[in-house]
């Protein structure tokens, strides 16, 4: 399975902020849609990915006045990405690899989605059920 098959399933729609926005703005879209991180774009092209720990860090090296920084300032860039053709286990376990929890997919420089490391580990959780019924049922038929 690909990446593609996952934003299939999960669906598309991918927030993002932008380079100039400030830093509270971030916060509080990543607070108001329960989410863990977001695409940084500048020009519509990924710039990097500002993660709920890049704020909290940042917040704890320099104190409440990062609320007002442009993203750009607190963001990890450049973003690590992938395609949508990218097999799933690929990404998984680059994402452990690199110890990341949140992929931009991109095709060419157009933004298309994001699969976070829940994602994948949830569609392979069903991958591996799905293998063991198919044993249990091959076992029975016998």
């Amino acid at each position: 399975m690909t990446i593609s098959a996952i934003l299939r399933r999960k669906g598309g729609e991918v927030l993002s902020i932008g380079c100039q926005d400030s830093v509270r703005a971030a916060a509080q879209l990543l607070a108001e849609n329960k989410i863990g991180s977001l695409p940084v774009v500048r020009h519509e092209k990924v710039a990097g990915i500002i993660s709920e720990r890049d704020v909290v860090y940042c917040l704890a090296r320099e104190g409440a006045a990062v609320l007002e920084w442009p993203v750009e300032r607190v963001m990890t860039a450049p973003a690590i990405t992938v395609t949508p053709e990218v097999p799933a286990l690929s990404a998984l376990s680059m994402m452990s690899k690199r110890r990341i929890r949140h992929l931009p997919v991109v095709e060419g420089d157009r933004l298309v989605g994001i699969v976070s490391i829940g994602d994948l580990v949830a569609w392979r959780i069903a991958r591996i059920e799905e293998e063991a019924e198919a044993m249990r049922a091959y076992i029975q038929s016998a």
